[in-house]
Parts: C-alpha cells; sequence; structure tokens
C-alpha cells in the first residue's frame, strides 16, 4: 500500500509500506492477551512473607497439651501468635508464573495497532533526520507542525544520534527504536511517528 511521507518542513511524498502491517485487520482480542501479559510480566512482585516453617525459635512445646485450660498449642511459631508466621501471604517473585509470548502474536499485535492508528489518522512518517537538531524549543516547533505533542517517535540508527538530546525533556514523547517499543507504547500515545527507514527496519520481521 501506499502512504503519505514528510519531510520537517511539511513537504509530502508518496512511499510504499507492507500491506501486513499498515493495512492488517484489527484483533482486538489477540492484542488484549498481549497487553495483560506483558503487564503481567513487567510488574515486580517482591514483597515476601516468613511462613511458620521459616520463622527463627524454639521447637519445643509452649506448655503442656492438658491440664492448662488452655487451647492446645505446639509451638509460638504458628500464624495466630504475635512475631508467628503469616499465612497465606506474598511468596516473593520467583512464585510467580511468567507468561510466555511467541513472536507471532508480539507481531501480530503490532500490525492491528499500527493499522488502527493508520486509520484514524495518527500514524506518520517522517523522512530521517539527517542533521542535528540541538535545541528541544525547535524540536517541539516540528513537532508542533504535525499535531504530535503526544507521541512515540521511533527512529532509525542515526536519526536517534541526531534528535534524541532535543527530544528527551519534552513531556508526553517516547523517543525510541524498532527493538524497544512496546504494544502498550502504541496504545499509551495518541500519535506513532515512524522515519522513513526505521519503517524499511520494521518490515524486515515480517518478510
Amino acid at each position: 500500500m501506499k502512504i503519505d511521507k514528510f519531510n520537517i518542513d511539511g513537504k509530502k511524498e508518496i512511499i510504499e509500506v507492507m500491506d501486513k502491517i499498515f493495512s492488517a485487520k484489527m484483533n482486538k482480542k489477540l492484542v488484549s492477551g498481549v497487553i495483560y501479559k506483558t503487564n503481567a510480566n513487567f510488574k515486580g512482585r517482591k514483597a515476601k512473607t516468613k511462613q511458620k516453617n521459616e520463622i527463627i525459635g524454639s521447637t519445643s512445646k509452649i506448655y503442656a497439651q492438658k491440664g492448662t485450660g488452655n487451647a492446645r498449642h505446639a509451638s509460638r511459631k504458628a500464624p495466630i501468635f504475635v512475631g508467628g508466621g503469616i499465612a497465606h501471604g506474598p511468596k516473593g517473585e520467583k512464585s510467580y508464573k511468567i507468561r510466555k509470548l511467541n513472536k507471532n502474536e508480539k507481531k501480530l499485535s503490532v500490525a492491528s495497532l499500527l493499522s488502527d492508528k493508520k486509520t484514524s489518522s495518527n500514524l506518520i512518517v517522517l523522512s530521517d533526520f539527517k542533521s542535528e537538531i540541538k535545541k528541544t524549543k525547535e524540536m517541539s516547533e516540528i513537532l508542533k507542525k504535525f499535531e504530535a505533542n503526544n507521541s512515540l517517535i521511533i527512529l532509525d540508527k542515526n536519526s536517534k544520534n541526531n534528535i534524541y538530546k532535543s527530544l528527551r525533556n519534552l513531556p508526553n514523547i517516547k523517543a525510541t527504536d524498532v527493538n524497544h517499543f512496546s504494544n502498550f507504547d502504541i496504545i499509551k500515545f495518541k500519535k506513532v511517528i515512524f522515519t522513513e527507514t526505521s519503517v524499511k527496519e520494521l518490515e524486515k520481521r515480517y518478510e
């Protein structure tokens, strides 16, 4: 399929891109599953409490089984006592299951989301940034031209070297490359911006 490509002055050209990435059918069930698994794996679950068998203390019976008038107890380490173990508490990071994502799921969900951005006119392809832009203000003005002040910007290596510093302090902007963006990033930001070379790099994964 053909889509528009813009330079920083707003001049438009037409480029050819892969249908399977930018004209895919939206699969909400797949996207939802991928987002769920990604977020579940990302969460840090480090909280851990000690169970009864992990408490350090005497193992002797605390008082006689019968004749005291009290309930029968064997150990001060039981969960009902202060300083005892915790019943059913969090068990730390290792006890949580890592949810597996295969490569095909990731690819199809990314294609679904990018196609949806294209349909809603929230996908922009820019020419590569061949000269360095140092000023944050200058970069902000460029983004304003494209109404892209809330954007995920996916750059090729050379463009990243030339403009990354000018993007760092802009709010609601994330600059990254083809290897380091996720489905969650595409959903989080209103617009997705590619450079021409980063589109070609992404297409290589779908060949």
